[in-house]
């Protein structure tokens, strides 16, 4: 089965299916029908002689250049492979295929005047595995995300490189193998294809994706460190959330107290504390803010699924072309510096966690760094220097992007939004705070080795069984890297979530 789009109607399973999984996609009768009403309608507009931005006219600080008829499809061109400027890695295939669906699905609105060709073409691309080399760095969030777009047209003009089947190729080539004619832009259409948000969207959204896992997993990691510190689990209670009335913190407290069911390490009093350190203690409070805090991203994100950024903006039926701003990306610039901060904070106080496993003045009486042989070995020392180090970055990566407006165009687009960076550092954030829980597990289960292995919940007996089957527990001292590589894998895998759900039912 295809994914079908029509503009309006597009999910994140949507998304997943095609950009993860290749599924194919297809354009509705209704859509197909809007497209070419829209284009009809620009044709006529350019037959009448009307001056219309970006069609007519130049862009940016030279919207007020006006374009002959014989000049406009070398203007749509030259803008293709003027702003083709961006620079940096390139982003992973997932990312540009899910840029690519998002970009033909507010096409498929028929508010942009492209062609169904045109359309046609990036939707054959998509399903024949042709993916345009498109480097990480250059968009500024409004226009859009202009060059790193025009990165994406450049295999449809006979331009770029294309990764296909593996490898990466000129990208007429890779047209060419795949049976894809090239095409000459039109009017409109390169102003349609780049104008945009697509770029930020996907790699926010595939940065949401990990976030969502990475909820669950803290709240694993947490129970993990609880059982191998004797946590007090009745700081968790039920009433304790409800009186607060914050649905993140009830959510994670409810989670804390399914995983740690049965456990009899982890128990509602310990006689030898009365309380825990607030890294235990205030877990549904820190990690259910993040909850709360991705939850909301999660719904501007939804709702820039189905979102038309570009511009101008054609409405055939009322005889309109409107000049206006949806290209800006302020609502998801804010929205991923806010989830900048909520990933940053599960690192940040797994981080602290891991300190109290590895000192000996805070572990309830566990082995020095968790290693039999202090001394002659150093056991897990360096392994809260690493996260350590991790979580000090994310510091450096949480500064708000948005914030950092660069006037452009002659300052004719005079704030952008920084959207694109704001959704690149998420993403780095990301993957900071996956391997800093990652070590914290690696931590909890050699923490409970050291104890005997006994009297753990099911649940984080399956995690901890899990884990063991990758991971020996460290009697003397290795190279600790390769054992983190495989807990970093682990996670982004989610398969220690899989193995917890399997016995607790799903997580919130």
């Amino acid at each position: 089965m295809a994914v079908v789009i029509d503009g309006r109607n597009l999910t994140v399973d949507d998304v997943t299916k095609v950009a993860r999984d290749g599924e194919k996609v297809e354009l509705s009768e209704e859509a197909q029908a809007r497209v070419i009403k829209s284009r009809d309608y620009v044709d006529k507009k350019l037959k009448e002689g009307a001056i219309i931005y970006g069609i007519t006219t130049g862009f940016g600080k030279f919207s007020d250049t006006l374009i002959s008829k014989e000049e406009a499809c070398e203007l749509q061109r030259n803008l293709i492979v003027s702003h083709a400027c961006a620079m940096g890695n390139p982003l992973s295939r997932e990312v540009v295929r899910a840029a690519m669906l998002l970009r033909c699905n507010a096409l498929a609105r028929g508010n942009s005047g492209i062609s169904s060709e045109t359309l046609n073409t990036l939707i054959k691309m998509i399903n024949n595995g042709v993916h345009p080399v498109i480097p990480e760095k250059g968009s500024l969030g409004a226009s859009g995300d202009l060059a790193p777009l025009a990165h994406m047209v450049l295999p449809m003009i006979g331009e770029g490189e294309a990764e296909y089947r593996g490898s990466v190729i000129p990208g007429p080539e890779a047209m060419r193998k795949a049976g894809i004619p090239v095409i000459e832009l039109a009017a409109k259409e390169g102003l349609a294809l780049i104008n945009g948000t697509p770029i930020m969207t996907a790699i926010g959204l595939c940065t949401l994706r990990g976030a969502m896992n990475l909820a669950k997993l803290a709240d694993i990691a947490a129970a993990m460190t609880a059982e191998a510190l004797r946590g007090i689990t009745k700081a968790y209670d039920e009433k304790v959330h409800d009186v607060r009335n914050q649905r993140g913190q009830q959510e994670a407290a409810k989670n804390l107290r399914t995983i740690l069911e049965g456990s009899q390490n982890a128990g509602k009093v310990n006689p030898h504390k009365l309380q825990d350190p607030y890294s235990l203690r205030c877990v549904p409070q820190v990690h259910g803010a993040s909850r709360d805090a991705i939850r909301y991203v999660s719904e501007i994100v939804y709702r820039e699924l189905n979102a038309v950024t570009d511009n101008p903006l054609i409405f055939p039926d009322e005889d309109e072309v409107i000049s206006g701003g949806n290209f800006h990306g302020q609502p998801l610039a804010l929205a991923f510096d806010f989830l900048k901060i909520a990933l940053s904070e599960y690192a940040d106080i797994s981080e602290r966690r891991i300190e109290r496993l590895v000192n000996p003045d805070l572990s309830e009486g566990l082995a020095a760094f968790l290693t039999k042989h202090g001394g002659v070995c150093s056991g897990f020392m360096i392994t809260q220097y690493s996260a350590a180090s991790m979580v000090s970055e994310n510091k450096i990566f949480a500064h708000p992007a948005s914030v950092d407006s660069i006037p452009s165009s002659g300052n004719h687009e005079d704030h952008v939004s920084m959207g694109t960076t704001a959704a690149r550092t998420a993403a780095m954030i990301l993957d900071n705070a996956q391997k800093v829980l990652g070590i914290e597990l690696f931590a909890a289960s050699q923490a409970i080795w050291l104890r005997g292995e006994q009297g753990l919940a099911k649940a984080t007996q399956a995690a901890y069984d899990y884990i063991r089957k990758s991971v020996d527990p460290v009697d003397r001292d290795i190279v600790m890297h390769y054992e983190l590589v495989k807990f970093d894998e682990m996670i982004k895998s989610g398969g220690i979530v899989k193995v917890v759900e399997e016995v607790t039912g799903e997580l919130y």
